[in-house]
């Protein structure tokens, strides 16, 4: 479905990452502002050239094949750190067959610490697909949202069926997955071609032999048919969410498919459920883009910038990053990795993604960069790579990726089936962005090989009959474009769109007292923002 797993990663909170994912190719999901066939809400997809039909509600009573799990009583433990509990809950694995077998997921809380009127569960989701929502809950949220809104919620998480502790999707192996982030992304050679296309093949069959059972079974409407289940296990009549980045995607989902339950909705870093999978990927080449400019006036205005000095423009920036990939790309440079990998163009393409989620990491990249190009030390680069892979100092990696690959691949037929259509969308991809396109477009080609079929397609999401939902955009987010955030607002029948004029992958929790106070107005009270809030 997409490219790139698109995490909310709050600024120095949590402990595996940093805005959002890990170190090869990922298979993520799209985003991007600017370019080529531009798309709004209600518009064809780019490559249907239909308009999608919107997403139905289900009925409102509860059949009664489901009636047990609607019935479960969750039995709470303390886990992690002091005042989080936690507890399993079931699901059945095939909504549409639910005697045909259970699949167990993991819950979190932290119980509401004022004396305020409670205002029940607020579920908290991080995106990917893939990121751990307990993890996210237990290193940020519980601890770190505003303080008024813990004091009057509980503060929930539950992980997505098939990610960390929920029954995970398992594919390669530590040493296998090193080999998988380090394949080349821009083949030069038919041989290159050849082995990038058998890297996604073995990396496909290995989540086919060691998850076959889940993987027909991790989309994101059966994710969002579970947190219905985990609402009334609570107690809550209605669902309040806070979702960012593909998190926005599992919450606007649950308003669609549950619109008279959906309670106070937060869609921050929006995804738009109507474009398809090539139109995705292109939108978020283009986000990147976007984001690398802004790095790059950034960049030239410091003394330490290794791409150019001050009246260097962002195209000139762009070469030099290019060129310095291609260097990589033929002589891979030493990153004092105990396991002996090197700096090669892959994974040095991956440390730059992951710092353009977040301009508070731009200081990093530089000095990664500076070292990487005057002094022949990757190791700086190696780790910004590792940490949107999730891969630890121990060699081992968390199932983001893994995840990843098996929601996209099942919530949208994959942007391409082979080769030569990537080939063909070339001239695209280095349009939208000259120095990531060609890269992203070939990483784009990994849900072509999955071994099961795509059980979902391009939609419109209305929810019609849901209370006021805000949906938070932000002008140069790199991994879910301002534009998805507009359709999105548009599709949703309830929306409020409000809008950060800044950088970086989300927008609540980061820095602006003027989102910030919208949204906890929002959460605590109850009142959206006016429809159009700009915030900067």
């Amino acid at each position: 479905m997409y490219n790139w797993p698109s995490l909310r990663r709050p600024r120095n909170r949590t402990g595996s990452t940093r805005r959002n994912e890990t170190g090869r190719r990922a298979p993520f999901l799209a985003a991007a502002a600017l370019l080529v066939s531009a798309c709004t809400a209600g518009s064809p997809t780019a490559s249907s050239g239909t308009v999608e039909a919107a997403l139905a509600a289900l009925p409102r009573a509860t059949p009664s094949a489901l009636a047990p799990y609607y019935a479960q009583h969750l039995s709470w433990h303390s886990c992690g750190a002091p005042g989080f509990q936690c507890a399993t809950i079931r699901a059945p694995l095939d909504y549409a067959a639910p005697g045909a077998g259970d699949v167990r997921l993991a819950v979190a809380r932290k119980k509401a610490t004022g004396k305020g009127r409670p205002l029940g569960s607020l579920l908290v989701n991080p995106g990917g697909p893939g990121g751990s929502a307990i993890g996210y809950l237990q290193q940020y949220a519980g601890v770190g949202y505003p303080a008024a809104v813990r004091a009057r919620y509980d503060m929930v998480a539950v992980d997505p069926r098939g990610v960390a502790r929920s029954e995970p999707v398992k594919c390669l192996d530590g040493r296998r997955m090193d080999a998988y982030t380090q394949t080349d992304l821009t083949p030069d050679t038919r041989k290159e071609e050849d082995a990038l296309v058998a890297a996604d093949k073995r990396f496909a069959e290995s989540c086919g032999a060691h998850s076959a059972r889940l993987l027909r079974h991790v989309s994101t409407v059966e994710a969002a048919r579970d947190m219905d289940i985990v609402r009334a296990a609570l107690g809550d009549r209605k669902l309040n969410f806070v979702g960012a980045s593909y998190g926005t995607f599992l919450g606007a989902t649950y308003a669609g498919l549950f619109p008279e339950r959906a309670g106070r909705l937060v869609l921050d870093g929006a995804m738009d459920p109507a474009l398809d999978a090539r139109r995705l990927n292109l939108d978020q080449t283009a986000g990147f883009e976007t984001a690398f400019q802004a790095f790059a006036k950034d960049c030239v205005r410091h003394s330490d910038c290794p791409l150019g000095g001050r009246g260097t423009t962002p195209a000139q920036v762009g070469d030099h990053l290019t060129a310095f990939f291609r260097r990589l790309d033929a002589h891979p440079i030493p990153a004092g990795d105990k396991d002996g990998r090197r700096l090669g163009e892959s994974l040095a393409t991956m440390g730059v993604i992951a710092a353009m989620y977040d301009e508070s990491t731009w200081q990093e990249l530089r000095e990664a960069l500076t070292s990487a190009m005057r002094e022949n030390d990757g190791a700086g680069l190696l780790a910004l790579s590792d940490s949107y892979y999730e891969r630890d100092a121990s060699g081992g990696y968390s199932n983001l990726m893994m995840a990843n690959a098996a929601v996209n691949c099942l919530d949208l037929p994959p942007a391409f089936t082979g080769p030569e259509q990537v080939e063909k969308a070339l001239p695209a991809f280095g349009k939208a962005s000259p120095v990531f396109g060609a890269g992203l477009a070939w990483a784009s080609l990994n849900c072509a090989y999955w071994p099961v079929r795509a059980t979902g397609e391009p939609h419109r999401i209305e929810a019609r009959g849901a209370q006021p939902i805000v949906v938070v955009g932000t002008t140069r987010d790199p991994a879910t474009p301002y534009r998805w955030a507009r359709s999105l607002a548009g599709q949703l029948a309830s929306a409020h769109l409000l809008t950060y004029a800044g950088d970086g992958h989300t927008a609540y929790g980061r820095g602006s007292a003027c989102i910030d106070t919208a949204i906890n107005t929002y959460l605590l009270h109850g009142t959206p923002p006016t429809a159009g809030k700009r915030c900067s």
